[in-house]
């Protein structure tokens, strides 16, 4: 069993920054991608940022530039600096984790976090 706990979400000024940080924790052999997506009231979940085992980054067009992901393979555990925060990116944050390989059973399979409410205001 696999389980994502994340934590460093809350409410910021416009203007602001917060730290987002989701360990996993459990049967893990290795994950391929960890990553960061959101989700608006209303609006569909999209993908924020995502990071490799091999370090490579991929980010959404919102984002790059304030946004920086990064990782600890060792902990299992993926963090996301968000600087220069605005209105809009208002949003419940979710983790995943991708191609996370089971140390017992030698299986893939793709986990999400619970989710973690970040709101800036304007």
């Amino acid at each position: 069993q696999v389980q994502l706990v994340e934590s460093g979400g809350g409410l910021v000024q416009a203007g602001g920054s917060l730290r987002l940080s989701c360990a996993a924790s459990g049967s893990i052999f290795s994950i391929n991608v960890m990553g960061w997506y959101r989700q608006a009231p209303g609006k569909q979940r999209e993908l924020v940022a995502a990071i490799f085992s091999s370090g490579s980054t991929n980010y959404a067009d919102s984002v790059k530039g304030r946004f920086t992901i990064s990782r600890d393979n060792a902990k299992n555990t993926v963090y996301l600096q968000m600087n220069s925060l605005k209105p809009e990116d208002t949003a419940v944050y979710y983790c995943n984790a991708g191609g996370l390989r089971d140390s017992w059973s030698g299986r893939f399979y793709d986990y999400w976090g619970q989710g973690t409410q970040v709101t800036v205001s304007s």
